[in-house]
């Protein structure tokens, strides 16, 4: 096929078995497959075309109702960022298995066609009366935040007061995203600074991808000293320098990527 066809993992899968096992009878070969292609970034047409097909596969069905297989190629095709997924992944929102919405919101805002705006609004604005499903809140608002949708803003800022606090993260991420007034934007950046202190370890995590999402300079110290994995908070800075080196002028660096860089040597 090309120089692709190489790569291969610990059981020495090819491009072209994991796309023949993804047309396997066999599930379990599917359902790995249909991971592998994404975690290898493979993007070649026959595999994009097979990962939209499985979007809508019923043989792979859990006992709860799940759809594993769909999950993955979901993922999988975010990873690939071929935008000939976008209307499908749009009808995936529609999915009654949570994880595959989830999996879908968090592939359209990888992929960043702002096609599926009007669907992630809708979504936020009605829960579904008749099958009472639960939407992921929280990567839906951030799939509307790194899409520039600032229609949406009437509709996230209720958010803000979301009972899960995750889901308040992710709105008060999206704001910062989209708010046009740098003051405006730093008030909901400073909200999740404060988050940092939460008692929950998950919250703690959750916050510090928010911040390295948004790059947002004055969390850094905060993010340095927060309890939680050297790992994590390296992540999380490693975002805040990436948004100060594209605001220099080459070959100087901002004060603030100086800054950061200090923060992450003092993890290393």
């Amino acid at each position: 096929m090309n120089e692709e066809s190489d790569i291969s993992d610990d059981n020495q899968l090819t491009i072209e078995q994991a796309i023949a096992n993804l047309q396997s009878e066999d599930l379990g070969l599917r359902v790995y497959a249909a991971w592998w292609l994404g975690r290898f970034r493979v993007n070649v047409p026959e595999a994009i075309a097979l990962l939209i097909t499985a979007l809508v596969d019923e043989a792979d069905r859990t006992e709860a109702g799940g759809y594993p297989l769909r999950r993955n190629a979901a993922r999988a095709l975010g990873k690939l960022g071929d935008r000939s997924a976008v209307p499908a992944l749009i009808k995936s929102l529609d999915c009654d298995d949570f994880y595959v919405r989830e999996a879908a919101a968090q592939s359209l805002e990888m992929l960043r066609d702002v096609s599926c705006v009007p669907k992630l609004i809708e979504l936020i604005k009605v829960q579904d009366s008749k099958t009472n499903l639960e939407h992921p809140y929280d990567a839906l608002l951030e799939a509307l935040g790194t899409l520039s949708a600032v229609e949406a803003i009437p509709h996230i800022l209720p958010f803000l007061d979301h009972p899960i606090p995750r889901v308040q993260y992710a709105a008060a991420r999206a704001m910062y995203q989209l708010s046009a007034e740098p003051e405006i934007a730093n008030q909901y950046g400073d909200r999740l600074v404060t988050a940092l202190s939460n008692d929950d370890l998950q919250l703690r995590r959750t916050v510090l991808s928010d911040l390295g999402a948004i790059g947002y300079l004055a969390a850094a110290d905060a993010i340095g000293h927060t309890m939680a994995e050297n790992s994590l908070k390296l992540i999380s800075l490693k975002g805040l320098l990436e948004k100060q080196i594209v605001l220099a002028i080459p070959p100087a660096l901002t004060e603030g990527a100086i800054q950061v860089m200090a923060l992450m040597d003092d993890l290393l």
